[in-house]
C-alpha cells in the first residue's frame, strides 16, 4: 500500500493539512507564503499522484479511495481559514458564501457517488473533465487567496476572488451535472 509512490504522495498531502493550518497561522511576517508554498506543493501532489498511478500502472483500490478525500480535505480547511481570516468584511461575505457552496457540493456529490455505487451505478458520476477544470480553478483561487499580497505587480487577491467565482459556477455546474446523470436512478418512473 506505502510502498508506492502514488499512494506515497497522496498521504503527504494528507499529512500537510495540519502543516498548512500552523503555518497559515503562525505570527511571522512568512505566514501566507509559506502556507501558499504549503498549499501549492499539495496542489502538485494531486495531478503528480494520479499521472505517476496511472504511468507506472500503480493505480489501488486505497489510492482511488484516498485521492479524492486527500484534495477535499486540503480545499476545505483552506476555505475553511480564510473564512476564519475573513470572518466579516466585505470578501469574507462572498468567501463564506464560496465554501458554503464549494463545501456543499462536495459532501452532496460524496454521498450521491456513494449511493449509485450501492445500487451498481457508480460509472454514472464518474469524474468528469468539467470537475478537472472546477478542481484547477479552485487551487488556483486559493492559491492567491492564501497569498493575498500583490505579486509582480498583479492584484492576486483580487484575482483569487474572481477565481474563486469562476469555480463556484463550475461547482454548481458540475453537481448539476452528476444529479442529471444520477437522476434516473433517484427519480425513477416506476415508483
Amino acid at each position: 500500500m506505502f510502498n508506492n509512490l502514488p499512494n506515497t504522495l497522496t498521504l503527504f498531502r494528507v499529512i500537510l493539512v495540519p502543516v498548512f493550518v500552523l503555518v497559515f497561522y503562525l505570527d511571522v511576517s512568512w505566514s501566507h507564503l509559506g502556507a501558499t508554498i504549503i498549499f501549492s506543493i499539495a496542489a502538485a501532489t494531486d495531478w503528480l499522484d494520479g499521472y505517476l498511478a496511472r504511468k507506472l500502472d500503480q493505480s489501488t483500490a486505497f489510492g482511488a479511495f484516498l485521492d479524492p478525500v486527500a484534495d477535499k480535505f486540503m480545499v476545505s480547511v483552506a476555505l475553511v481559514l480564510l473564512v476564519d481570516q475573513n470572518p466579516t468584511s466585505y470578501p469574507g461575505v462572498f468567501i463564506s458564501l464560496a465554501a458554503i457552496i464549494i463545501i456543499g457540493r462536495e459532501i452532496t456529490i460524496s454521498a450521491l457517488r456513494e449511493w449509485m455505487a450501492e445500487i451498481g451505478a457508480r460509472n454514472s458520476v464518474a469524474v468528469s473533465v468539467l470537475g478537472k477544470f472546477k478542481t484547477s480553478a479552485q487551487m488556483l483561487s486559493l492559491f492567491f487567496l492564501i497569498y493575498s499580497e500583490d505579486m509582480l505587480g498583479l492584484p492576486t487577491l483580487e484575482a483569487g476572488f474572481y477565481l474563486l467565482w469562476i469555480s463556484v459556477i463550475l461547482t454548481l455546474w458540475s453537481m448539476i451535472n452528476y444529479l442529471m446523470a444520477a437522476w434516473p436512478k433517484l427519480m425513477p418512473e416506476d415508483q
